[in-house]
């Protein structure tokens, strides 16, 4: 699945897939200087299971490596996430 970058306005950004103008599946963050605060992240009933909202994570983390950025995770998704996984050591905020 392919996420656009999205300019939501201000210090908001976002990761999304759309289906016509409206958004299925979603991470959405505040830029703070260097740091992402990952606040939200959506995924349709539709979608659900397929491991979509994993997929958003990776795609927010790769664009942090991307740009040496760190994340805060303050969506839950994102907190259980990087308590359940090595794999975002590296970009989290510790």
């Amino acid at each position: 699945m392919e996420f656009e970058f999205s300019n939501r306005g201000g210090e908001e950004f976002a990761f999304e897939h759309l289906v016509g103008d409206k958004a299925d599946a979603e991470i959405i963050w505040t830029q703070l200087g260097d740091v992402m605060v990952v606040e939200h992240t959506f995924v349709d009933n539709s979608l659900r299971g397929q491991g979509v909202a994993k997929q958003l994570l990776n795609r927010a983390a790769d664009y942090a490596r991307e740009k040496n950025y760190k994340i805060e995770a303050v969506c839950s998704y994102v907190v259980a996430a990087f308590e359940k996984s090595n794999d975002y050591d590296d970009v989290k905020v510790s």
